[in-house]
């Protein structure tokens, strides 16, 4: 359980989340993340990363009982360890792919929101449910995803988007049967890691320089009104209320 890398190819580096049962992080969990992410990107050898995730589903946010048990510094380390997993992906100095299977959820948005690339499996969904779990924030990422509307209308109902429908906004690169996943993923890094390895670096430079929106400083913008709301008491209430009807995700048993 934790977060593993592996080389499988050359010039490939898979960086894989397991936090079972629905891998959401515990804050140790995303800065975890960050790290591999960062270490895969720094590595000479290393032209593209793989994104990757064990289990049920690609991510399921926070883990919601942790800030409910451990209160403020929870929710502030929460918030602090997925600003770092974003931004270390969108900073990665290599590109990164991002491969998705099942629930792509919370922080599962802002991971693959600031990826290079993103293949996904024909069972997977995206979404953002943070107003239902008494949060706010990635917004920034599913802009990235979809259209600004319909990036509106998803963040306020907190209902998903199929990996096809994605697909029809040019955001999602290709969707394959889930056993297909992880050849689609290596099969687009291979092709990215044949490039020169300087030239592929200073490739990623270049594109994340001409990005109209600051994608970290827009997201610790965001992060501020989870605070407001948690201040005000709106926040812990309806994150008491979370997994109360039944099992959900991102609710560790």
């Amino acid at each position: 359980m934790g977060v593993s890398t592996s080389s499988p190819e050359k010039g490939i580096s898979v960086v894989t989340v397991d936090f079972p049962p629905v891998n959401a992080l515990p804050v140790r969990g995303w800065f975890e993340l960050a790290g591999a992410v960062r270490a895969a990107g720094r590595d000479a050898d290393v032209r593209c990363v793989v994104l990757a995730a064990e289990g049920r589903g690609f991510n399921a946010g926070v883990d919601i009982k942790e800030i409910q048990a451990k209160g403020g510094p929870a929710l502030a380390g929460a918030n602090e360890g997925c600003a770092e997993a974003f931004a270390a992906v969108y900073e990665c100095e290599v590109p990164v792919v991002a491969e998705v299977h099942g629930f792509c959820l919370g922080g599962g948005i802002g991971l693959v929101g600031n990826a290079d690339a993103i293949v996904a499996s024909d069972d997977a969904t995206f979404g953002l449910p943070e107003l239902d779990r008494g949060a706010l924030g990635a917004a920034t990422h599913l802009a990235r995803l979809v259209p600004q509307h319909l990036m509106r209308a998803l963040y306020y109902t907190s209902r998903t988007a199929t990996a096809a429908e994605l697909s029809t906004h040019g955001s999602v690169w290709r969707v394959v049967p889930r056993g297909e996943l992880r050849a689609a993923a290596l099969e687009l890094a291979r092709e990215i890691a044949a490039k020169d390895g300087r030239l592929i670096r200073l490739a990623k430079a270049a594109i994340n320089g001409i990005d109209p929106v600051d994608v970290r400083r827009s997201y610790r913008f965001e992060q501020g009104f989870t605070f407001e709301a948690s201040l005000s008491g709106v926040g812990d209430r309806i994150r008491d209320g979370f997994g109360k009807d039944g099992a959900q995700m991102g609710d560790h048993d």
